[in-house]
């Protein structure tokens, strides 16, 4: 029986690749990602030249059986994302389960994950915390704010640039507008800033400035 490797690939800057990630990439027998035109490039950068197939959240409930027996018949699969840990908000939880339920042993490498830069630079608590990823768009966000309103444990939320102020302001609402929080943004790239303040400051921060990029929300937590 093969192996299921999950690996963690850089979420901006390409030299926090590991070494093992790359070597685990460049034995496997077949390479899922998320987006095979995205993964294309950093694979090419890395000289790593396997079969790939693409593996996202519209597919996967189709694909995962086929994939299941392949590792059963002796492959050893890695499977990666656009970018960070797949699983995490990102496709990847639905072929470990079937693995795991069908013995077949699964490692995660550790490397890339953005929430974790995020958090521990934000001067937010971080012995314990919460992640969110992302709120859901319409159906269930007003009850997973209302949920969250008691939560004294620091928060993490995924967020595109669009919808930052938009969310942002639904957080001042919910929690406060002196709530303290810290965004994010373009974590281990050129442009990498972190914007600290309370929910009131850092709105006015980002309707003056446009927000860009991938984006990380720290939220501090309800005080006991």
């Amino acid at each position: 029986m093969g192996k299921l490797f999950v690996v963690p690939t850089p979420v901006g800057n390409l030299e926090d690749m590991t070494f093992r990630a790359i070597r685990v990439l460049k034995e496997a027998d077949l390479i899922l990602a998320e987006d095979t035109r995205t993964s294309g490039i950093l694979l090419k950068h890395f000289e790593i030249k396997n079969a790939m197939v693409s593996h996202h959240k519209f597919n996967e409930h189709k694909t995962v059986e086929g994939i299941v027996n392949r590792i059963k018949a002796g492959e050893t699969v890695a499977l990666i994302s656009d970018a960070g840990t797949p699983g995490i908000s990102d496709p990847g939880f639905l072929v470990v389960r079937e693995c795991v339920r069908n013995g077949i042993e699964v490692q995660c490498l550790p490397g890339a994950t953005a929430f974790v830069p995020a958090l521990v630079s934000s001067g937010l608590p971080n012995d314990r915390f919460c992640f969110e990823g992302f709120l859901p768009q319409k159906k269930g966000r007003m009850t997973r704010l209302t949920s969250l309103q008691e939560e004294t444990r620091t928060m993490i939320f995924y967020e595109s640039p669009y919808r930052l102020v938009k969310t942002l302001t639904q957080f001042a609402e919910y929690f406060g507008a002196e709530r303290q929080v810290s965004v994010c943004r373009e974590i281990s790239k050129i442009h990498e800033e972190s914007v600290r303040g309370t929910l009131a400051e850092v709105i006015e921060h980002f309707k003056a400035t446009e927000p860009r990029g991938e984006i990380v929300v720290i939220l501090s937590g309800k005080e006991d």
